[in-house]
């Protein structure tokens, strides 16, 4: 290969981006998922926000650090008031990053699925490879229930 091809190989399990690893673990974390669900109905203050958790104006306040450094959140200082609003555009990224792994795997598991049925209906074929013990597998169709 040449180095131009070398260079245009990406692995996207490898390869990935760092503010992604920020949103992910900013998301982690029960209490700022749900400040993010609070700032999607609504813009509030650092106050507002804290009003509904048992913890102090302080953790939540470390809370809100961690979403706005990820990237999730804006603050605005109005006076003595900090007002929080969500950033959509990480949480974009994120959920762009979950489609493509989400159609890579479909489209896998649907090659194995077609693979499974069209061997269960030859039974007269013999296994090869790895795979040497017959595979009597009954798949059932993508509509049944489980």
């Amino acid at each position: 290969m040449t180095q131009a091809v070398l260079c245009a190989i990406f692995n996207r399990m490898v390869e990935y981006r760092r503010d992604l690893d920020a949103v992910f673990a900013a998301v982690a974390d029960p209490t700022r998922r749900a400040i993010l669900a609070t700032l999607t109905r609504k813009p509030a203050t650092v106050t507002e926000i804290a009003r509904p958790f048992p913890v102090s104006l302080n953790a939540i306040s470390k809370h809100l650090m961690v979403l706005e450094r990820a990237g999730l959140i804006r603050r605005k200082v109005i006076g003595r008031e900090h007002h929080c609003s969500i950033e959509p555009k990480r949480l974009r990224q994120a959920a762009a990053w979950f489609d493509y792994y989400r159609i890579f795997w479909e489209e896998r598991l649907d090659a194995l699925e077609h693979h499974l049925v069209a061997r269960a209906a030859r039974p007269d074929v013999p296994a090869s490879g790895p795979l040497r013990t017959a595979l009597r597998v009954t798949v059932p169709s993508r509509g049944a229930s489980k």
